[in-house]
């Protein structure tokens, strides 16, 4: 049985190299469940996401600037990876401060893969238990998060390490969206 989340709006911040399957298949499971995906990149028009780090994939329409957007307008943020997409939404300042803004305003977050680095950078990690792919693991150990090679929830945080923790990602992520 799917969770419903009927009636919540979902953000997604992305940018060119998005690990594809790590934006459709969260986008899917919010669309499944009855919430409304919004996707967010620093320019409007679209984005060309990635099968790894080398193989081009498809192109996404934007929804809308991360300039214009507020966390007020939103119920839940998910922070898909791939290693250029992560690196790029980590070093714009509208994507931090949305980020910042979730946190601050308690709703759920869920980072994947790569998308630790954007926590990190956000100062969201410190006391945290994390996950994420292998090679940020001494990042966020770094930054003061209790890395662990597991699947995690940490109160209103969602990590999971790569592709093969999709399943597990979205359903933890549509239970707190849920509530």
């Amino acid at each position: 049985m799917t969770t419903d989340i009927t009636g919540k709006k979902i953000a997604f911040i992305a940018t060119n190299g998005v690990e594809e399957p790590e934006l459709t298949e969260p986008w899917k499971a919010v669309q499944e469940a009855g919430g409304t995906p919004v996707l967010l990149s620093p320019e409007q028009g679209s984005i060309t996401a990635m099968q790894g780090d080398w193989d081009r994939a498809g192109s996404y329409d934007v929804d809308g600037t991360l300039a214009a957007a507020k966390a007020e307008d939103f119920d839940a943020l998910v922070l898909p990876g791939g290693t250029l997409n992560a690196d790029s939404v980590r070093t714009d300042q509208d994507a931090l401060r949305l980020v910042k803004e979730f946190d601050a305003a308690g709703k759920p977050i869920a980072a994947i893969c790569h998308a630790p680095w954007i926590l990190i950078e956000a100062g969201l990690a410190q006391g945290r238990r994390l996950t994420s792919y292998t090679s940020l693991a001494t990042d966020l150990k770094n930054a003061g998060a209790d890395w662990v090679d597991e699947e995690v929830v940490d109160g209103r945080l969602v990590t999971s390490r790569n592709p093969d923790d999709l399943e597990a990602f979205n359903r933890e992520t549509l239970k707190l969206v849920a509530g």
